[in-house]
């Protein structure tokens, strides 16, 4: 195992509280330490935030959002381009710090995280200057009408703990290049680079205030920020149960509300599917950051004539993915995010074995990995419908394979669970792929691959999985109101509707 890789903990020691362009301490007066959950040991110690905290970090954002929301798109768009280059320079910083907090191989952090949000913010840098309305129009004949966008004021956000750095990019640049300003609260158990990118927000120019980061608990820091009376909008990612409680909390004061929450994405294989493909597209999208992700492949539906060819295909690939320390080169996956949500994932799976068949996983790892919070990758066939590992969100490296016969059937089964996040379908026919786009209910539906996502599409979910969207231009939708402005063109005092209320013809 590798020693002292947080290459920013120096820094870090002035406070986890990002207010006002400055780091500082929280004054919950409690500590938290981040721990490294491929060895267990602590990594950092910080004062979590308390309700003063998220009051002072509020008050910035509110001082600044006058100054900020009346930037013109181009000056928004100048500073979101500058922050982007100081992202892509400061990226190995980046890297190290995911991958130690989260527990995520360099690559993926390398490879996906890191770049991707590089890729954010040059994208939402491009699209403030993009931010427009509807173009005029007479259309009632007297009148001249035209539709404003305008922000929503200061943005309350929480983000998780699986893509710190990736949401904190989803929360905060749409937000900020819509002329909003924000108040981000990252996991406690993974602080570091929503503050490392906040730090490079100033570095880049934004003024102080318009980026804040609160290091605090859900139920002290959270639920303050989610119903403070100067929090406009509350933007959510998380737990379907938890999304529940925000939105208790934020319909209360009649705020705006995006909510990204919890998916069990269907995986649909037919018949006529490339079985390779499928395969190999299968174990990715299941263990992709170790299946801690909300749009991870976790029920895999073949068609009958392909089923056992599937599983066994499956079971084999998995036995080869790398599990080990993230700094390791050779690692494919790491552990899970801490030891208690290894063991809940585990508990899903001796649970299964009552039920239905463990094919290959099922099992922590021991020697020199025994002290992390690591699990195998887990194939588990045969499990009914109804069942606990086909209908919970594990958030694990766990898949769960079931046959169909009829493609109605499996497009029946694809849709029933709660969720709605993500979904793919696998086939050579075109009209096929056309149904399963059509009728399965997920706000992203992949054809013949599965995960990938992109800065210029939405990202966003059908029924329990929430509603809104991250990413792409449909994210202003969410971060910006619309006014409707409408000028009388005929210069006369005495309107014909006038009749409705006073006078004759």
């Amino acid at each position: 195992m590798h020693e002292n890789r947080f290459q920013a903990q120096d820094r870090l020691a002035a406070g986890a509280q990002f207010i006002a362009g400055e780091l500082r301490r929280g004054t919950s007066g409690t500590s938290h330490t981040v721990v490294d959950p491929a060895t267990g040991r602590p990594v950092h110690t910080y004062e979590l935030a308390g309700t003063d905290d998220v009051d002072a970090a509020v008050a910035a954002a509110r001082a600044a959002y006058p100054g900020w929301s009346r930037a013109t798109p181009g000056e928004r768009s100048d500073a979101l381009h500058a922050f982007a280059a100081v992202l892509g320079e400061c990226a190995e910083e980046f890297v190290q710090a995911e991958s130690l907090q989260c527990g995520k191989p360099l690559k993926l952090s390398r490879e996906f995280d890191v770049p991707g949000t590089v890729d954010n913010a040059a994208f939402f840098a491009g699209a403030a200057r993009h931010l427009q309305g509807s173009s005029a129009g007479e259309y009632s004949g007297d009148h001249t009408s035209y539709v404003r966008r305008e922000p929503i004021g200061v943005v309350g956000s929480i983000a998780p703990w699986n893509y710190p750095l990736q949401m904190a990019a989803w929360k905060i640049l749409p937000a900020v290049a819509a002329g909003n300003t924000i108040v981000l609260k990252p996991s406690e158990l993974t602080p570091f680079t929503s503050l490392l990118f906040a730090e490079a927000a100033t570095a880049a120019g934004l003024p102080d205030g318009v980026v804040n980061i609160v290091s605090g608990a859900g139920l002290g820091a959270g639920e303050h920020l989610v119903g403070h009376e100067d929090v406009a909008m509350t933007s959510f990612t998380g737990s379907t149960a938890v999304g529940r409680r925000v939105a208790e909390i934020a319909t209360s004061g009649v705020k705006r509300l995006h909510l990204e929450l919890g998916g069990k994405a269907p995986f649909v294989v037919f018949d006529d599917a490339d079985l390779d493909a499928a395969v190999h597209g299968a174990v990715a999208g299941a263990l992709i950051n170790s299946g801690q992700d909300c749009t991870a492949a976790t029920r895999a539906y073949v068609q009958r004539p392909l089923y056992d060819a599937f599983v066994a295909g499956v079971a084999d690939l998995m036995a080869t993915v790398q599990v080990g320390d993230p700094f390791d080169p050779a690692t494919d996956i790491g552990p899970l995010i801490s030891h208690a949500h290894r063991d809940r994932v585990a508990g899903f799976v001796e649970r299964a074995r009552g039920y239905a068949r463990v094919v290959t996983g099922g099992e922590a790892p021991g020697g020199d990995l025994a002290p992390g919070a690591y699990y195998r990758p887990t194939l588990i066939a045969d499990a009914p419908q109804d069942s606990e590992a086909v209908q919970a969100e594990i958030f694990g490296p766990v898949l769960v394979v079931l046959p169909f016969d009829s493609d109605d059937e499996g497009l029946r089964l694809a849709n029933d669970t709660p969720y709605g996040l993500a979904a793919s379908a696998w086939t050579r026919d075109v009209f096929r792929a056309g149904r399963a786009t059509r009728e399965i209910q997920a706000g992203c539906v992949w054809v013949n691959d599965h995960i990938p996502i992109l800065s210029e599409m939405p990202h966003g979910g059908y029924k329990a999985s929430g509603y809104g969207k991250d990413m792409s231009a449909y994210s202003f939708e969410e971060y910006t109101q619309i006014k409707h402005v409408m000028y009388d063109n005929t210069a006369v005092a005495r309107k014909d509707w006038h009749r409705t209320v006073f006078g004759r013809r």
